[in-house]
């Protein structure tokens, strides 16, 4: 049944932790007050993501946050190491560079770290969102796509493509690698049964995709709004799109959310069948196998996290302009 917005159940109280974050957030960034000035950007996407999912459960009875605690803090984690893939990737294109970030080191990171954090979160909170107000219901039954016997390999050949070019000629393939990891890891995520994209399209299914692609552009108006007016941000320095401009953003740029939150989903899908593999279990197993289990996700995790400030320095060295 299709929901309105008015007919929300009793708020968590998640949800107005975020609201009452989000108001004094303002108010600082108004009168430049530390540390909602420079990380305005963190404040205001961690209280939209605890006022959403505070929406999604209030109106269906389960959360991410609140219900899947586990799960949501393995995707926050994720986040900022699926966002430092592309940040890598900016050191061939230079695209988005930072200014006004702290000059303190540790403090400068914890931002790097919070930040990315919310950008699978954000992108998945409000896909649901979107799901639970009814949107897009009458995309359950369309066409089926029937791909050729070889569609995996012309993915993987594509994505591949996708991900090399912009590498090679920056200039002109930037914008591909909005796109390179939805070819490249679709095939291994079906193959696995992991959730996927082109099963539902098989199946007749567009309502994931397009809540993705409507969230990703939403996203990524908030994405761009909230940097704006943060004193720590990013200004971007794209070819091809003119400069017309709307807050940070080259117009034209915008269309690259929502193949990006396509991407996110997709990439995130695979990390979850990785999750699955290297420390997943039943609850019959012995507590040797258990605590082996445990041993390899805290080894992962710290692994994760020295990878995680290599590109932090990385980040200082090349992408960031300004230390304030």
């Amino acid at each position: 049944m299709k929901k309105s917005i008015g007919h929300f159940g009793k708020l968590p109280i998640t949800a107005w932790i975020g609201l009452l974050t989000f108001a004094l957030s303002t108010g600082g960034l108004i009168a430049h007050v530390e540390p909602f000035y420079t990380w305005f950007y963190c404040f205001s996407w961690w209280s939209y993501i605890l006022v959403i999912d505070g929406m999604n459960r209030a109106m269906e009875g389960e959360s991410l946050l609140i219900d899947h605690t586990q799960d949501f803090f393995y995707v926050a984690f994720c986040s900022v190491g699926v966002w430092l893939i592309f940040e890598l990737f900016n050191l061939a294109l230079k695209n988005w560079h930072y200014i006004n970030v702290p000059r303190n080191l540790p403090i400068r990171w914890l931002g790097y770290f919070v930040a990315y954090a919310t950008v699978l979160p954000g992108i998945f909170e409000t896909a649901t969102f979107l799901k639970n107000i009814g949107l897009f219901q009458k995309l359950e039954k369309g066409k089926k796509w029937q791909p050729g016997r070889r569609w995996k390999l012309w993915f993987v050949v594509l994505g591949f493509a996708c991900l090399v070019l912009p590498v090679v000629l920056p200039q002109y393939f930037f914008p591909l690698v909005w796109l390179g990891f939805v070819f490249f890891l679709e095939p291994l995520n079906i193959s696995e049964g992991q959730p996927s994209l082109v099963r539902e399209a098989m199946r007749g299914s567009w309502r994931e995709l397009g809540l993705l692609l409507v969230a990703g552009a939403i996203c990524g108006f908030l994405w761009e709004l909230w940097n704006y007016w943060a004193g720590g941000k990013w200004i971007y320095t794209v070819p091809w799109v003119g400069n017309i401009k709307l807050f940070e953003m080259p117009v034209l740029g915008f269309l690259g959310f929502p193949p990006f939150a396509v991407e996110c989903y997709v990439m995130m899908t695979s990390l979850f069948l990785f999750r699955d593999k290297l420390v997943g279990g039943s609850g019959s197993e012995s507590t040797g196998r258990h605590y082996h289990r445990r041993l390899v996700g805290i080894v992962s995790i710290l692994v994760a996290m020295c990878l995680y400030c290599v590109v932090f320095s990385l980040i200082d060295k090349y992408t960031v302009i300004s230390f304030r």
